[in-house]
């Protein structure tokens, strides 16, 4: 603690008598400064001791005293010392009266004690509490060394922090959820300020905020080195922090930003790892995969999982990775992802916190997209994001999985949609796939000739066409539905077999000219 009034009070040898405010001695003393002038505020900096004998003060005007006295309050002096047996025998009632109505202390200095006796006290007991300060700065600074290296890690090292801020201490990661808080309790108090983290997160690391409300004053402290912040630390406080406490707290920063780092370079290792391991599965070698993954990824190769292939610009495929690996961080699950180029490949449990984070991701930013669609100008590079998600799988169709993960991609795309899944497929119908350029432009070319014998009014071949199919090439049911003879029908078939070049007896063709029907109904 600084020294404050009410020890200099207590101190043996400065013999300090108290004469007015006595209701504020707690006051901290930042200095001790000696000056006889009318108007000392504009040398003042707020927390100071003035030291006086009213050499050049009007002591005998009650309101020049007053005067004096409140300007002294409102510039943050605590206190006010008046050597007797110097200029005056007594303080004068005049002084005293305005100190008392303004509630600053006044004490009353004896003409044996010096005015630099006082400040010699005050400044060693500064000195003494700035010592104490940084002794207890350096053995908060072993014992949060000593928990990031023996204990249980993040946990451990936030329960330590927390005490020697007397207060609570969370942890987020790069997505802004919370992965470890302490008291356990600080865990909902630390979610409600997620929203603070991801604008901390904008700014280039090292970057630090000060929020605060009616529970708790918090700082929050971005981690990392490089331009994008791989985590955020916060501490909630009664009231702002000291020296002791804030070099506890910087320690606590170094050692995480240290540990974040050190798992980015594991992770790195861990994503080679995992590349090797895809490309044996990918190759039908799901047994070497497990070999080579050993514990790391060997849960996973054995239950169903989804593979997903993610293409767009590296920003939103770096937020996809994070919001992936935070949701399986956060359930305990283990998940592969594999960046390639242009491209994330992602591994991870069927039903598991990854796709749901994965869904979620994808559903804020279909959002956000809508959101913005007003404003053209605000969109950004999520736009570019399609994520293609294949059905359940397991080690020995993994090679299917990602074809058809491809295909689902390749669907999201044309769609204008973030992520599609293989269900969404296999479940509907075919004939939406027909909605695509290059289709419509084969149905287009395959039935431009007969169209053009059309626009000539000898026959309507391409109606006849649609009806003959859709009666499975029942003659008399599609020459009804037509109105004309069946051997007219059957004389319009002939025609299109030679304007076509292709014979309908082949179920390619008749499939072919169907699916181009409905293609050009399409447009």
């Amino acid at each position: 603690m600084p020294p404050t009034l009410a020890s200099l009070v207590h101190h043996s040898t400065l013999k300090l008598t108290v004469r007015a405010g006595e209701g504020r001695l707690d006051a901290p003393v930042r200095w001790a400064h000696v000056s006889e002038l009318a108007d000392p505020v504009p040398y003042m900096e707020g927390g100071e001791l003035l030291l006086i004998t009213a050499t050049t003060l009007d002591t005998d005007d009650p309101e020049a005293m007053r005067r004096y006295v409140r300007r002294l309050a409102k510039a943050g002096v605590v206190g006010l010392g008046f050597a007797v047996g110097v200029n005056y025998d007594d303080i004068p009632p005049t002084l005293v009266a305005a100190a008392e109505e303004e509630g600053l202390p006044l004490l009353e200095v004896p003409r044996r004690t010096p005015f630099l006796a006082i400040s010699k006290a005050v400044s060693a007991a500064i000195a003494a509490d700035q010592y104490r300060s940084v002794t207890a700065g350096f053995e908060a600074q072993r014992e949060l060394t000593r928990a990031a290296l023996t204990g249980d890690g993040a946990g451990d090292l936030l329960a330590r922090l927390a005490a020697h801020v007397d207060g609570w201490a969370a942890l987020y990661d790069a997505s802004g959820a919370v992965v470890a808080a302490a008291p356990e309790w600080a865990a909902r108090r630390a979610a409600r300020l997620t929203p603070d983290v991801e604008r901390l997160r904008e700014r280039p690391a090292p970057a630090s905020a000060v929020v605060g409300g009616s529970e708790d004053r918090v700082e929050l402290h971005s981690l990392g080195t490089g331009r994008r912040p791989h985590g955020a630390l916060a501490v909630g406080t009664a009231a702002p922090l000291g020296t002791a406490e804030r070099y506890a707290l910087h320690s606590a920063i170094a050692l995480l930003t240290l540990t974040t780092e050190r798992s980015r370079s594991l992770q790195a290792a861990e994503q080679r790892l995992g590349a090797a391991v895809l490309r044996m599965l990918l190759a039908g070698e799901p047994d070497h995969a497990r070999a080579v993954a050993g514990d790391l990824y060997n849960g996973l190769l054995d239950a169903p999982y989804r593979l997903l292939i993610a293409e767009g610009a590296a920003a939103a495929l770096q937020e996809l990775a994070e919001a992936l690996e935070s949701g399986a961080s956060r359930a305990g699950e283990m998940v592969l992802v594999v960046p390639e180029g242009e491209r994330l490949v992602v591994l991870a449990r069927d039903g598991g916190a990854a796709v749901a984070a994965c869904t979620a991701h994808a559903e804020q930013l279909e959002t956000r997209r809508t959101a913005a669609s007003a404003a053209p100008a605000t969109a950004g590079e999520d736009d570019d994001l399609v994520i293609g998600q294949s059905a359940p799988a397991g080690p020995i169709a993994a090679a299917s999985a990602y074809k058809q993960a491809e295909q689902v991609l390749s669907v999201a795309r044309r769609r204008g949609r973030i992520l599609v899944e293989h269900e969404e497929l296999a479940a509907g119908s075919v004939v939406p796939l027909l909605a695509d350029d290059a289709v419509r432009a084969f149905a287009d070319g395959m039935l431009r000739p007969l169209h053009e014998h059309d626009a000539t009014g000898r026959g309507d071949l391409v109606a006849s066409l649609r009806a003959w199919l859709a009666h499975h090439g029942q003659w008399d049911a599609a020459a009804a539905d037509l109105g004309v003879h069946r051997h007219t029908l059957r004389y319009r078939m002939r025609r299109v077999e030679e304007i076509l070049g292709r014979s309908l007896d082949d179920p390619d063709v008749r499939m072919e000219l169907w699916l181009a029907l409905k293609a050009g109904s399409m447009s």
